[in-house]
């Protein structure tokens, strides 16, 4: 189904392992992201202060001023496939509405990736946050799911030319502390279908069932009721996922928001195996409450 899919012509060798997953255990977080740091420090400390070292965090309401944030473009430099805006700096900032963070680290110190929703200059905007240029003026409350024992990694990608996150397990012991579920870290590759690496990932790691959490990008998104977004740069915020067991085994249902290169957001499911990942998708899988014993 892969090699049939639309494919961005990226500078770089392919990378052989097309789907990344690491297995890791979960623990439940929530609270608020206190006003007068940037989104990048208050996450940061957030996550330090639980002993975390990554995962999604759900971002929602409260304010910042300042706030930036760039759009999907098209490539003009020759190399990448697809690229950013220039970064947009609303006057009086912005108030979140929605918005998934990957937590994880860059050049050894903490780091995020988030797409999301917000009000500015009275208009709902969707985009790219930049969290190390944006100051929270209001409390952010926050819910999610992170590791002790694994994050996701941005290293330099040379298939893509971009640096990107990657999962990666943690080598040194953590403490012995309670954990809420198991889950998978996941990065899926350049082309891939986004429900369906989704799916081979549960059949690989033994997953039937488990929440998905996450961001990226798709080279010309469609849903499943026929509308597409013809676009090759785009982000995506996953609304709700979930995967659930089909006749065949796990099959991903993937409900998103998407923003394009003018800004314009399209919200609906994704249909499944005609939705190829443009540049990355960041993924966090979390598999349902263990059952009591009888």
């Amino acid at each position: 189904m892969a090699g049939a899919l639309r494919r961005l012509a990226h500078p770089g060798p392919e990378a052989v392992t097309r789907i990344e997953a690491v297995e890791t255990d979960l623990v439940a977080v929530e609270g608020h992201l206190p006003a007068g740091t940037s989104v990048m420090e208050a996450v940061a400390a957030f996550f330090s202060e639980r002993g975390l070292a990554g995962g999604v965090l759900r971002l929602s309401g409260g304010a910042c001023d300042p706030y930036r944030y760039v759009l999907p473009a098209l490539s003009t430099d020759g190399e990448h496939a697809a690229w950013y805006s220039a970064t947009i700096a609303p006057a009086g900032g912005a108030r979140l509405i929605e918005g998934t963070a990957i937590v994880g680290r860059r050049d050894g110190v903490p780091f995020l990736h988030c797409h999301g929703t917000w009000e500015a200059d009275g208009t709902v905007r969707m985009g790219h946050m930049l969290p190390l240029d944006s100051v929270l003026t209001e409390p952010v409350a926050v819910s999610g799911h992170a590791s002790r024992t694994a994050l996701f990694d941005a290293t330099p990608d040379a298939e893509t030319a971009f640096t990107l996150f990657s999962p990666l397990g943690l080598t040194a012991a953590a403490p012995s502390r309670p954990v809420d579920r198991r889950g998978l870290f996941l990065r899926l590759r350049p082309h891939e279908d986004v429900a369906g690496a989704i799916a081979a990932a549960c059949r690989r790691h033994g997953v039937g069932a488990a929440e998905i959490h996450g961001i990226g990008s798709i080279n010309e998104v469609v849903f499943e009721d026929g509308r597409r977004v013809s676009c090759l740069a785009t982000e995506i915020a996953i609304e709700h996922g979930v995967v659930a067991s089909g006749p065949d085994g796990p099959v991903a249902t993937l409900d998103v928001a998407v923003v394009d290169i003018d800004g314009a957001i399209h919200r609906g499911r994704l249909r499944p195996g005609d939705n190829p990942v443009g540049v990355t998708f960041e993924l966090v899988l979390v598999e349902p409450f263990p059952e009591e014993p009888a």
